[in-house]
């Protein structure tokens, strides 16, 4: 049985602890982070390990590209998706064809390594949000839902299921909502004009969404994960979105508006989030497994189609890899599109900050 908590683990290899806290009835989920990263053996030999002891469970990890990647040593360099924004200026048939490349791309070696899914794509615009920016494909909605189209399409077509993130849209707050509370004040109009159409025209490629720690305050006074105006009369029933919820991460400070990591985990799941997250405070993930057990078990049906098609290992990553029909010529593209000196009208100002917006512990 999938339970309702994702939860972390401390390094790079199983520690009893982990293992008793994987066991836990109500985990039904293990999100990697860098410090759990060495190689692609190494990822894909804890993957193996965490199933032995768990065989009902998601392993999520995300690797959007640019900044946000915790897979790096021996994993394929991807680009920010707003390098394929700007790419989408100048030449949008190239840049559509890369989109579909980059999502492939990642699929593949992420699935490769054993984890089933990537948080991607973000689907929210690149506004004033201190913490979105270059995650983001573009400013306008329109270029936003083209691209990520076809970035998942690739991720289907390589055998991931997609989650986008961070409905309604985070991209017109400043505030981060890792580090402090994000309100807001639009009405439902206007974030629906804007924002929320990139999350409405991508619905057919969906499978989960992951909602915003931002206060909509015309909507609700409370954060739109823990909101059961947008999960379930929003999203639901007048969107009549049928997969999977994850909450964002409930350590962080945007989600503090609803008590302590116990009251958290029941507000989000309460709201209507399938899975809820727990990430970089070990005690309060016992604290989550505890309070889980008074909580039903999620659908099974639609936790289930969150599973990756993981390849057999074959004794290295790249011929693991090659088992992707896609996988060399997509490797290629990408790395001569941006990241080969010889690359021609591509700009490179936006790899430039290295630092991870998401790093907030």
């Amino acid at each position: 049985m999938y339970g309702v908590l994702m939860i972390d683990i401390d390094s790079t290899a199983l520690t009893a602890e982990d293992v008793s806290l994987i066991k836990q009835a109500q985990v039904g989920g293990v999100i990697l982070f860098a410090r759990n990263v060495v190689n692609p053996m190494q990822v894909r030999q804890l993957c193996d390990d965490i199933r032995y002891h768990n065989s009902d469970i998601l392993i999520g990890v995300d690797q959007e590209g640019g900044r946000v990647a915790r897979l790096r040593e021996g994993f394929t360099k991807l680009p920010a998706m707003g390098r394929l924004g700007e790419l989408f200026e100048q030449e949008p048939s190239r840049a559509l064809s890369c989109a579909y490349d980059c999502g492939y791309l990642m699929a593949a070696e992420v699935l490769a390594v054993g984890i089933d899914i990537s948080f991607a794509p973000v689907l929210d615009r690149d506004g004033i949000s201190q913490v979105i920016g270059d995650r983001s494909f573009h400013t306008d909605f329109a270029s936003i839902t083209a691209l990520a189209a076809q970035f998942m399409r690739g991720m289907k077509a390589a055998g991931m299921a997609t989650t986008g993130k961070h409905f309604p849209g985070h991209g017109a707050i400043a505030s981060d909502s890792h580090i402090a509370e994000a309100v807001d004040t639009r009405s439902f109009d206007d974030i629906m004009k804007t924002d929320m159409q990139p999350f409405i025209q991508s619905m057919p490629w969906l499978d989960a969404l992951m909602p915003a720690h931002v206060i909509f305050s015309a909507v609700d006074d409370k954060p739109a994960g823990f909101s059961k105006i947008w999960l379930q009369d929003i999203l639901r029933e007048q969107l009549d979105f049928n997969g999977v919820l994850f909450s964002d991460d409930l350590s962080m400070a945007g989600a503090q508006a609803a008590g302590d990591v116990s009251a958290r985990v029941h507000a989000a799941i309460n709201a209507g989030c399938d899975i809820a997250l727990v990430c970089n405070d070990r005690i309060a993930a016992h604290k989550a497994a505890l309070a889980a057990q008074a909580l039903p078990y999620p659908n099974q049906n639609r936790i289930h189609t969150m599973r990756g098609q993981i390849p057999v290992w074959q004794e290295d990553f790249e011929s693991t890899c090659q088992q992707f029909s896609e996988w060399q010529r997509a490797r290629q593209t990408i790395t001569e599109t941006f990241f080969c000196e010889s690359s021609l009208n591509v700009t490179v100002s936006k790899d430039t900050d290295n630092s991870d917006p998401t790093l907030y512990k």
